[in-house]
This record gives structure tokens, sequence and C-alpha cells, in this order.
């Protein structure tokens, strides 16, 4: 059972907490080795990949129009030295923990990578 409410700042919270304690991150890829990445709702011409802290929340979004992508995990610390940098570099934001409802925050790379200095 999820642990995502409708509040997005506990969720924000919860992914660090849980990705610190598990060193594990998860994202949605497809077989091409794409990974999803959809048009940020808070900012205009921007992109956002969303990201959990547990494969059941991830895999919860592989239905609909995501229903090509599967839950794949990412090692925490790629994800903070790797990943961030190269989000960085394309202008991606990152999403964390979206709810049910696809409602979460999202965060400039940076900023994500700072909450695990």
């Amino acid at each position: 059972m999820t642990k995502l409410t409708a509040d997005i700042q506990a969720n924000s919270d919860l992914f660090v907490a849980e990705t610190k304690e598990t060193l594990k991150v998860w994202g949605l890829c497809n077989e091409e080795g794409d990974w999803l990445s959809v048009d940020s709702t808070e900012y205009e011409n921007s992109e956002v990949m969303p990201f959990w802290s547990n494969e059941e929340d991830a895999k919860l979004h592989c239905v609909d129009e995501w229903e090509e992508f599967e839950a794949v995990m990412i090692p925490l610390d790629v994800f903070v030295e790797d990943w961030m940098i190269t989000l960085s570099e394309d202008g991606v934001l990152v999403g964390m923990n979206w709810n049910a409802q696809l409602e979460g925050q999202e965060l400039e790379p940076s900023d994500v990578a700072k909450q695990y200095l």
C-alpha cells in the first residue's frame, strides 16, 4: 500500500528519507531504454522526469499512456552524482514521489542533490 498522500511536501520528504535508507531510486523506463519525462505542469516550456522512493509506487504509474514503461531501480549514488548533473545540463526538472493523481514537487536537480549532502 502506498504511503503517498495529497501532501506534496510530505511525499518529497518521504522520497529523501526512504532513498537514504534503501539507497535506491525508481524511475520509469521502456524497452528502448527511454526514461519517462513529461511536460511540467508548474513551469512553462520545461520537462520533468518523475522518480519514486520505492518500486511499488513507481509501478502504480505503469498504466494507460505509460503502460509501455516499467519501474527500474537506480542506485542512489548514481542518481545523485550522475543523474542530477545530466538532468541539470539538459534543463530537466525532477519530480519526487508523485501520487496517484500525478501531483508532486518539481525541483531543480541541484536542489534535489543538496538534500543528500
